[in-house]
């Protein structure tokens, strides 16, 4: 926090940032300027396919971390805005008194696997599950289609509507993460373009006339009554409900901004102009892009979808695990609990990373890093492949691991950026980057030498969430257009791509992608009766990325190819 959060009578955002490792809300002023936070930790609950949180205590946490950061200001009237960014692909059932019917499905159940199943397919032919007719009008209208994993919000309601009838009979709305917290701050029953995105029932060719396909909503077996009011994320829902004004100390008059999904909040923050790109790096990481039309790439899991900006679609391609590598070194590797651990206490992990990632020559001496942790999304669906370590030899010391984790995300990355820009119809140009992952200057140097493609490190990386939300909240209250933001982004750094590096990172590049090519059919041999449980997935890894981030990128990027969705085996098939 900075000494004076007092030091302006600006006006403030109460900007929360709900994610699956906890509740971050922070004050955040119109030019972006973050004045104070705080984070509390929310518990995931998983057992096999079922992963579970509690919308009470994501209640509790909010209710905690906001009375922190207001408690920081002496003049709260300067809040005029309460605007939420949330992880997505969560469904609460919510009976009609507005309570909770037991806990929310995280987007890490998949329980709905088989319920979804019986849906999607078809009569005769198949495509890897799907009907061609159904999988047509699914494309067609929704830019995507439900996960055959069931980690969905389809997923959720037909496994409800399947097993769980009593449920489903007390069930009056289905509410994602955002749509939830919303109707406890002001009473209204309703969801975002994007929070509603993968419950896959809407038509959004048009999106100034978003609306519910009956069709699509007959295929889940659902009841069109049980799905909440559409609204768009700048309109104002109304103001706080009373109790919620007195436990917070603000007035009644302060207005609850409809708000968005994590995705779609961090590209405000980022990049606003259409095909502008952005590069989240978080426990997973994403290359995301506002664009005018709705477009699909099939092929390689890509698909630009409803967002946060009214009349915008937002591209995203999505890689399983990016931070999560980092957090995964210093948790399972350098400081596991076991009998070989000491009792010290950690330095500053990631700092130290950086240090020593920084002095060892680029291409880490030959050693090659794949990153796939938890499978990979995009470019290619492949849920076996696994990471590792290729040309380790004597020569090599744990300097030159590091180094080769940070190069083999940013290979990664390289290998979506081909696919992502040809369905952008040009090249990304400089990349905004952002997340916790983007503290790092030499992660963000890495990026750049092996991308291409000049990196521009955000002021605030790692506030995105919060800044996108209070600047949603500005459009909504008439404070700001979304036009006047490319002025409001600050700078830390830009990072030119070294061509003295190119060839080196060609090279390794083409290597890359061999290993991929040779190793995908011993990893499929290995791994097909092997599943992998949500207890492996990156989310359960810490994801303080970069010196103390509350990232949620673990929630951000759960499916293929969409941003409602990190690790359902894909939305696109």
């Amino acid at each position: 926090m900075p000494d004076d959060p007092d030091r302006s009578s600006a006006p403030l955002v109460l900007a929360v940032d709900l994610g699956t490792s906890g509740c971050k809300c922070a004050l955040v002023a119109f030019d972006g300027t973050v004045q104070a936070w705080a984070f509390r930790p929310v518990a995931l609950r998983v057992q096999g396919v079922q992963a579970e949180q509690s919308p009470d205590d994501w209640w509790a946490a909010l209710l905690s971390a906001a009375a922190e950061v207001l408690s920081s200001i002496t003049d709260r009237s300067r809040v005029t805005a309460v605007c939420c960014s949330t992880q997505t692909e969560v469904t609460v059932c919510v009976d009609r008194h507005g309570e909770a019917i037991g806990p929310a499905f995280s987007w890490l159940d998949s329980r709905g696997a088989g319920a979804i199943a019986r849906r999607i397919r078809g009569r005769g032919l198949s495509i890897e599950g799907y009907g061609p007719l159904k999988l047509w009008r699914w494309l067609r209208l929704t830019g995507g289609a439900p996960s055959t994993t069931g980690r969905d919000g389809a997923g959720h309601m037909a496994f409800v509507r399947d097993h769980q009838p009593e449920v489903y009979a007390r069930t009056h709305k289905f509410l994602n993460a955002l749509d939830y917290l919303n109707l406890r701050l002001c009473g209204r029953w309703c969801a975002t373009s994007d929070s509603i995105l993968t419950s896959w029932v809407t038509d959004n060719r048009d999106l100034r006339h978003l609306r519910y396909d009956r069709r699509l909503i007959h295929w889940l077996g659902l009841d069109a009554d049980k799905l909440p009011e559409l609204v768009q994320s700048t309109d104002t829902l109304g103001p706080l409900l009373p109790d919620v004004a007195s436990a917070l100390g603000l007035s009644t008059n302060v207005r609850v901004i409809a708000g968005a999904v994590d995705t779609s909040a961090v590209a405000v923050a980022a990049a606003t102009t259409d095909y502008e790109t952005h590069l989240y790096l978080g426990t997973s990481s994403w290359l995301g892009a506002h664009v005018p039309t709705m477009r699909t790439d099939v092929r390689h899991k890509i698909a630009a979808v409803p967002c946060a900006i009214e009349g915008r679609y937002l591209t995203l391609a999505l890689q399983s695990t990016a931070g999560a590598n980092l957090s995964f070194l210093r948790d399972r590797i350098l400081y596991h609990p076991d009998e070989l651990a000491s009792d010290e206490e950690h330095p500053a992990v990631y700092e130290l990373l950086n240090q020593i990632a920084a002095r060892v020559p680029p291409g880490a001496r030959g050693l090659i890093y794949t990153p796939w942790l938890f499978g990979e999304r995009t470019p290619v669906d492949d849920p076996l492949l696994r990471a590792g370590l290729i040309n380790l030899s004597l020569a090599h010391s744990r300097e030159d691991i590091f180094r080769a984790f940070l190069e083999g995300v940013a290979m990664n990355t390289r290998w979506m950026l081909a696919p992502f820009a040809r369905l952008l119809g040009r090249s990304p140009g400089t990349i905004a980057a952002v997340g916790g992952g983007a503290q790092s200057e030499v992660w963000c140097q890495i990026m750049a030498d092996v991308t291409g493609q000049p990196i521009r490190q955000l002021a605030q990386p790692i506030q995105a969430n919060a800044i996108g939300a209070a600047w949603l909240a500005g459009v909504a209250l008439g404070e700001l257009g979304f036009a006047d933001l490319p002025t409001r982004r600050q700078t830390r750094r830009i990072y030119e791509p070294s061509p003295a590096l190119r060839s080196v990172y060609d090279d390794q590049f083409e290597t890359f992608l061999e290993v991929r090519e040779r190793l995908a059919p011993l990893y499929h041999r290995i791994n097909a009766r092997r599943p992998v449980a949500p207890e492996s997935d990156p989310s359960k890894v810490p994801s303080a990325l970069m010196a103390g981030s509350t990232s949620t990128a673990a929630a951000s990027a759960r499916s293929t190819a969409t941003p409602a969705a990190p690790s359902s085996s894909g939305v696109l098939p």
